[in-house]
């Protein structure tokens, strides 16, 4: 079951991304940057329409919700795959 373990690591890691990289440039920005190429100008510079926002955090809200899915279903697949020692079950 080694493979259900990769996958769960790998969907952590996608999960943990989207959670962490729009900080990352919120703080970039908020420090005066340029949020790594997303406002060239800085914080002044960069104007977006007024749903723009509530669009990037319902898709940031999705994708998280997508990646934590997919995890519990992973995990219940291979618990049913094992028993409680964690043993393989016989077929």
């Amino acid at each position: 079951m080694v493979w259900l373990r990769l996958i769960v690591a790998v969907l952590l890691l996608g999960a943990f991304a989207v959670a962490v990289i729009p900080l990352l440039v919120l703080l970039d920005l908020a420090s005066g940057g340029t949020g790594y190429g997303l406002c060239a100008a800085g914080i002044r510079g960069c104007v977006f329409g007024y749903l723009r926002p509530v669009e990037l955090v319902a898709w940031l809200a999705a994708s998280l919700f997508a990646f934590v899915a997919a995890i519990r279903i992973i995990v219940r697949l291979s618990s049913r795959f094992t028993d409680r020692t964690g043993t393989p079950r016989p077929r």
